[in-house]
């Protein structure tokens, strides 16, 4: 159980503080209307993510009695992981356009998580087999799952908010950078252990 909670953890970091488009709004609410607009609009995930969440969780669960497409769906998972924890390592910084008008509609970010494509393919391919491997265990693993990865996810786009409602510097701060290579490195290891579970779906 233990393991799901960690998962979650990293994950829910992975996500929070990883630059898209999500964070940027968060960033330019906190910017042009303070750490509490930032805030609100964090809290988008947990209003879009639950229909993402039971539409890929019963897509998975149809096509779970074929290893080989279970196998094809670790190696996109691995690929995910893989992809996000290269940008881990790369990350420079970022960038906030304080040029475009800024939302302080908590519905804004909620749209912009449902349009985007990075959540379907995050619970696609990476969240929903993990809730189907967590259910062998029990409701308490996937529990441990989910709320780690939401208190995370949402957590540290609050604290990035928060931060940056007082000093833009840190988003380009050494502190910054080295949260970014540290998720990096864990989710390439991470990448690996999804890539030899996807190996075993072919033998």
């Amino acid at each position: 159980m233990l393991t799901h909670l960690t998962l979650g953890t990293l994950l829910g970091l992975a996500a929070g503080f990883a630059p898209g488009p999500l964070l940027f709004l968060v960033l330019r609410e906190s910017l042009h209307h303070g750490s509490p607009a930032g805030v609100r609009t964090a809290l988008a995930p947990l209003i879009s993510d639950p229909p993402i969440i039971l539409l890929s969780f019963f897509l998975v669960a149809e096509i779970a009695r074929y290893d080989f497409l279970l196998g094809i769906i670790s190696l996109a998972g691995a690929a995910l992981v893989g992809h996000l924890g290269w940008d881990s390592l790369k990350t420079a910084g970022v960038q906030v356009d304080l040029n475009q008008p800024a939302s302080s509609s908590l519905r804004k970010g909620v749209l912009i998580n449902i349009l985007s494509p990075h959540p379907y393919l995050f619970w696609f391919t990476v969240g929903a087999p993990i809730i189907l491997q967590a259910l062998d265990e029990g409701p308490l693993a996937t529990a441990l799952f989910l709320g780690g990865f939401y208190f995370f996810l949402v957590g540290s786009k609050i604290f990035l908010a928060v931060l940056v409602g007082r000093s833009r510097d840190f988003l380009g701060s050494r502190a910054y950078l080295a949260i970014m290579r540290l998720l990096g490195v864990l989710l390439l290891l991470f990448a690996g252990r999804l890539l030899l579970d996807a190996g075993g779906f072919f033998l």
